[in-house]
């Protein structure tokens, strides 16, 4: 400090003596540089004498430090919820194979890939020709049996005839009618319809191939009974249990709706460490088997946790710290994580619940550094 005065008091002797004297500008212009050099030296000789003070006395390096203005926020206690995300997929109970219960050949296939149809719609027909014919002397064969069994019908009531006559006409008119009845069940299966409102997923065979009862023509996803299906990580087996609500999102259509869990597998997969979750999905016009959800079920809760904004943590080779704000002075606070949820850190070791945090400019302050808090 008494150098820099004699500086001062030099620079006012050397300007009063060269306005005097009327020196030249050339002389003015020299006996500036010089003072300039003069300033240089005088200000290292006071950076290096600060550094040596800062680093001898810990009160001279306080009182050095300029208060840093900075905001606050205060660290929360109350209840803390963390929410796990998986994604699942809407599937339907009514997933079907519809196979033919007929043997013939294909002769059309309305039903494409994909299509959505309705109860009865038609969705493919097999050839019924032979059925056909055969329908056809059914039904002369049981024209004649009819008009026999009607005379003997006549003959018995009037005492004649033996009752043995009587009881075969009568047996054969009715066994070809259950024939007849027989045969148009067949030849209604020989038009293949669906057997509800869904949508056709694949068409399994082809126009003029043969099918025999039992082959698999279409698989066939009904549009109600729908339910999610997710695959969560084991680690989570003992957080997940039927009754439990959980939140589903739906992306392609923006909707979020509340439901609760109706099943959980028993069993891990080896493949990928996890198991199944199925939750009850209510009547939704818009929402379509097959669609993306995604879930967000709750798998931690606390009432009395201490909750800070996830940004203000940092971390050294200690650990996890922020910094609180005590009588003006920034404290560095080690603090112990717990879960995160969205912008916010549950604090399980550290805090109270009750210190006020440095928000902005938590990256310039230091441990016990002066602060200035902002007017918010």
């Amino acid at each position: 400090m008494k150098s820099f005065l004699n500086f001062v008091t030099l620079l006012a002797l050397s300007l009063g003596v060269a306005s005097c004297a009327g020196d030249s500008l050339e002389a003015k212009k020299a006996e500036l540089e010089a003072l300039k050099s003069q300033l240089s030296e005088l200000t290292t000789q006071i950076k290096t004498l600060e550094a040596e003070l800062i680093a001898a006395d810990p009160a001279f390096a306080a009182a050095a430090k300029k208060p840093l203005l900075i905001t606050t926020v205060p660290a929360r206690k109350g209840e803390f919820t963390h929410f796990v995300e998986v994604t699942g997929s809407v599937l339907s109970k009514k997933n079907v194979n519809i196979s033919s219960e007929t043997l013939g050949r294909i002769l059309d296939i309305p039903a494409i890939e994909g299509m959505r149809v309705t109860k009865g719609q038609v969705l493919a027909k097999v050839d019924s020709e032979a059925i056909q014919r055969s329908i056809e002397e059914l039904e002369n064969g049981l024209s004649l049996a009819r008009t026999v069994f009607e005379k003997q019908e006549r003959l018995w009531n009037q005492k004649i005839g033996t009752e043995i006559q009587y009881l075969e006409a009568k047996s054969r008119k009715e066994g070809l009618e259950k024939s007849l009845a027989s045969l148009k069940t067949q030849l209604g299966k020989s038009t293949i319809k669906a057997p509800f409102n869904g949508t056709i997923e694949t068409v399994r065979v082809r126009v003029g191939e043969l099918v025999q009862p039992g082959t698999p023509m279409f698989q066939f996803v009904g549009e109600s009974d729908l339910f999610i299906e997710a695959d969560i990580s084991e680690s989570y087996i003992g957080a997940l249990a039927k009754g439990d609500s959980v939140e589903i999102t739906f992306p392609s259509i923006n909707k979020t709706i509340t439901t609760k869990v109706s099943a959980t597998g028993a069993i891990i997969n080896p493949n990928n460490r996890t198991f199944k979750v199925e939750v009850f999905l209510p009547s939704l016009p818009e929402v379509k088997p097959n669609m993306i959800s995604v879930l967000k079920i709750q798998d931690y809760k606390n009432s009395e946790s201490v909750v800070v904004p996830s940004h203000l943590i940092l971390a050294d080779t200690k650990g996890d710290y922020l910094f609180a704000v005590e009588n003006g002075v920034a404290k560095k606070k080690y603090v112990k994580r717990g879960y995160t949820s969205g912008e916010q850190t549950e604090i399980v070791e550290g805090l109270t619940g009750s210190e006020i945090l440095v928000d902005k400019g938590f990256r310039e302050v230091g441990d016990n550094f002066s602060v200035n808090v902002a007017k918010q």
